[in-house]
């Protein structure tokens, strides 16, 4: 099989860990991996089929109410491809897209007060975003100890957000320069 998408990856693992249907894992994406590592329907589902075919997934159906599912398993060369990307050293992908800091880049042509809804925008967005978080609250098991750190690295990193952006609204309420004393320490390191 040709090298596997992110999304393929994701698909894996979701049904190593006991998501066996495209809507069992569109679920948990929902309320888990959408939060650092988004998949949509229309990602899943085609990935599903060509998974399947290129015989890293196997599929049954099972009747569920009055319609059937498809039900997948992961073959040995499923396994073997999860844990290759598991293990692997390929250079890790990280993409930040946060259209709150991208208006805030260029926020410069604007009033203090507009800066500020920018951040307040941004701070209500962080704290949704916390608040998802905490209400897709893991229980921790020594088995599956990995999702609970990531739901940590979560609450960390929206929380930091959240904080920086309240000092961000501080300072600009009161006139001051943003983050005068980490600006100045930036650039006296650059200098020396």
């Amino acid at each position: 099989m040709s090298e596997l998408s992110k999304t393929a990856h994701l698909v894996l693992g979701m049904i190593r860990n006991g998501r066996r249907t495209g809507y069992d894992i569109k679920r948990l994406v929902e309320v888990s991996t959408r939060f650092f590592w988004a998949a949509s329907p229309g990602q899943i589902y085609p990935e599903l089929k060509r998974l399947e075919a290129g015989g890293l997934l196997s599929r049954s159906e099972e009747p569920h109410g009055q319609r059937v599912r498809s039900v997948y398993s992961l073959t040995d060369d499923g396994e073997r491809a999860l844990h290759e990307w598991l293990t692997g050293s390929s250079d890790l992908t990280f993409e930040l897209r946060n259209e709150g800091l991208l208006k805030l880049f260029f926020a410069d042509g604007l009033s203090a007060n507009e800066a500020i809804e920018v951040v307040r925008a941004m701070r209500a967005e962080h704290e949704a975003i916390l608040n998802g978080i905490r209400k897709a609250t893991p229980a921790y098991r020594a088995d599956r100890k990995f999702g609970y750190i990531t739901w940590l690295y979560g609450l960390g990193l929206h929380g930091w957000v959240v904080d920086w952006c309240r000092q961000l609204e501080r300072d600009l309420a009161e006139g001051r320069v943003p983050f005068e004393r980490e600006a100045r320490d930036a650039s006296a390191a650059k200098h020396r």
